[in-house]
């Protein structure tokens, strides 16, 4: 099946996706705050460079897209119908790498959260996140 874009149209469009400071980011580093916690963004020295540090409480916070990771089971993980092939070797690096990212941070002492776009989609964002409210009475 042909791409229903021109090749020019396509790569401008996926040029325009944000791999940092999206809006589901944003919102959970909103919460946070308001929630009198104090972070770090993107911090480049931890592998696979966490979405948000709390090096308080030696946590850190992936906030992935479900498509780009490959959230399995969720609605707004779906291959493309062109380059199956390309995209789902594409998407099993992403995994893997997540897999030996978040690997290493646990054998380093790191606590670390997973957030799936669709769990901020879904209006779930606080009940994710208020299990780390406790660790401000430490």
């Amino acid at each position: 099946m042909a791409d229903v874009h021109d090749t020019k149209t396509r790569s401008y469009n996926m040029s325009q996706i944000k791999g940092k400071n999206t809006k589901p980011e944003i919102l959970v580093r909103k919460f946070l705050f308001g929630n009198g916690f104090r972070y770090r963004i993107h911090e480049k020295k931890l592998p696979g460079k966490p979405d948000i540090v709390l090096p308080k409480f030696k946590t850190v916070i992936f906030i992935n897209g479900c498509f780009w990771h490959g959230h399995i089971s969720c609605k707004d993980f779906i291959l493309p119908k062109t380059r199956r092939e390309w995209w789902t070797n594409k998407i099993n690096i992403n995994i893997n790498n997540d897999v030996k990212n978040v690997l290493t941070l646990e054998q380093n002492g790191w606590n670390v959260i997973t957030i799936w776009g669709c769990e901020i989609k879904a209006g779930l964002i606080e009940t994710k996140l208020k299990d780390l409210l406790p660790l401000k009475s430490i």
